[in-house]
């Protein structure tokens, strides 16, 4: 596989096209406002790296490679969308890539690099050693890969175990607290939500320039620190401010994990892992109230909070010891530092080297567009994945009504029914994980050997499915006449459709916006926890 970054692919049928003079002429120029830079020739990626749309490159500076041959490069002006059987396709809207073909850059077609063929002689280019190259995340060997994956997932199963453990306890720390309106107590369990709205955006862009695991690492421990805060509160204002500051540090294993798992698998591998690290958001919040409602019952609200923050450490040990970096830029930023200090050279370089990229500017550039993409791309999964989110927030709301108000149920007996969710979420995971991955190969081979985002959908049919039947059932099971298993199946069967709807959607957007995953999964993030604070 070549793995050379200046390279693009090319469509056969569209190699003698000539860029327009709009485009060259929009090339000659930068916006001031790095936030047209989504719309621009010129553009940076979630990598930090400039692009220059390929239509605005000069004939003499561009080159494409397709089995071995070089000619010249496209033109792919506002919008494009040509293939043919076996051949790599993309969309280019509005100056960002959608990827059609996404097996690990084999057949990817990439944007032009401001370097672009002069960097294919630059002797100084830091780049991968090969297709084959073991510094390379994706040639890491399976058991590497697995640490990573479940060491991420485990920070995005904690953090989402803190937002619901308190749920159960809120009676007791109005008493303590003073808290007696309702809407102060669900502020309480929400306000945690509100905070991964907010945490990605600023959380991504640092990745960006620091790398994905020093963020990760430094989140948690910022989690860490707030959530053994609000364990020692003493007021409500304490224990909001709290709460929404140790939000914001979990926040960051949903903002980046998927970043991660891109990171080491390919393409026809990535369902198991994010099959897995789908799980975890939707299963913590499930588990928590089973483990608070025991708390809250046997000892003092505040072991909530301590409960979660000692695991939570557990964790983080095991990240210090086995995680390891994946970003790309980061990896081989560090190989070229190596290379100058070792050969005293200062002129080793990476592609993402430039001196006027600043925190400043890839904030501002990544803030923007994630909304960018939710307001002109097709990304209607991540309205999916909201709705998804914000009705598993508002069935787990009801919990404590069925079971205590209208099983009589103690709150440790009716903290026990969210196993029911837990075994729908683990059972979906189940089934969907290896048949997700084996329609992808199966499609793929029928495809000419051409993997497509789309080849991940034909799950979410019967996920879709199982969720309206499963809330059905939980409704018209809640009554004091029917037995209590039945509005468990029903919750369990809602829960199976959601993993799967969140599996699938969540896989088809790291496939299709490899080269802006980070961004396209912000904008699901975002709106998701919009989704599940209001609710």
């Amino acid at each position: 596989m070549d793995t050379d970054l200046n390279r693009t692919w090319t469509a056969p049928e569209n190699r003698h096209r000539r860029p327009s003079r709009a485009s060259l002429r929009r090339a000659r120029s930068t916006p001031g406002d790095d936030s047209h830079q989504l719309f621009s020739p010129q553009f940076m990626d979630d990598h930090g790296a400039h692009h220059y749309h390929v239509a605005a490159m000069p004939d003499e500076h561009r080159m494409d490679r397709r089995d071995g041959v070089e000619g010249p490069m496209i033109e792919e002006d506002a919008i494009s969308d040509t293939s043919t059987a076996g051949e790599s396709r993309e969309e280019v809207r509005f100056g960002v890539v959608n990827s059609r073909d996404v097996e690990a850059g084999l057949n990817l077609p990439e944007l032009k690099t401001e370097k672009s063929a002069r960097s294919l002689k630059d002797p100084h280019l830091v780049t991968w050693e090969g297709s084959e190259d073991p510094e390379n995340p994706k040639n890491w060997t399976y058991r590497k890969k697995w640490a990573a994956t479940l060491i991420v997932s485990s920070f995005t199963f904690i953090s989402p175990v803190s937002s619901s453990m308190v749920a159960p306890a809120l009676d007791k720390i109005g008493q303590d607290l003073g808290i007696t309106e309702d809407l102060e107590k669900s502020l309480t369990l929400s306000i945690f939500i509100l905070a991964y709205a907010i945490g990605p955006l600023f959380l991504g862009p640092l990745s960006e320039i620091y790398g994905r695991v020093i963020v990760l690492q430094l989140s948690n421990l910022f989690y860490l620190a707030w959530n053994i805060g609000c364990g020692f509160a003493q007021t409500q204002g304490q224990l909001i401010a709290f709460r929404f500051l140790s939000g914001l540090g979990g926040s960051a294993p949903l903002a980046l994990g998927g970043g991660v798992l891109s990171d080491c698998w390919r393409a026809e591998e990535r369902g198991k892992s994010i099959s897995i690290y789908s799980l975890a958001p939707l299963l913590g919040p499930a588990v928590g109230p089973i483990a608070g409602g025991f708390i809250a019952m046997k000892t003092t609200w505040r072991w909530c909070f301590w409960a979660t923050s000692i695991l939570d450490a557990g964790i983080q040990v095991l990240g210090f010891i086995y995680l390891r970096e994946t970003y790309a830029p980061k990896l081989l930023n560090d190989k070229a530092k190596r290379l100058r200090e070792e050969t005293g050279d200062p002129n080793y370089h990476t592609e993402w080297d430039r001196p006027d990229r600043t925190l400043g500017k890839v904030l501002r550039t990544s803030l923007v567009r994630p909304f960018r993409l939710l307001g002109t791309q097709p990304i209607i999964q991540a309205v999916a994945l909201a709705y998804l989110y914000g009705l598993m927030y508002l069935v787990l709301s009801t919990f404590p009504t069925v079971w205590e108000g209208i099983y009589g149920e103690s709150v440790g007996v009716g903290g026990l029914n969210y196993i029911s969710l837990g075994v729908g979420f683990f059972l979906g995971t189940q089934i969907c994980a290896p048949i997700n991955d084996r329609i992808y190969r199966k499609l793929k081979k029928r495809n000419n050997n051409v993997g497509r985002p789309e080849f991940r959908v034909p799950l979410m049919f019967p996920g879709a499915a199982l969720v309206p039947i499963g809330i059905f059932i939980y409704g018209w099971g809640a009554r004091a006449s029917v037995h209590w298993i039945v509005p468990n199946i029903g919750a369990a069967l809602y829960a199976a459709g959601t993993i799967m709807g969140f599996q699938c959607t969540q896989t088809y957007i790291v496939d299709a916006y490899s080269r802006f995953a980070a961004s396209a999964v912000a904008s699901a993030v975002v709106l998701r926890s919009l989704a599940g604070f209001g609710l």
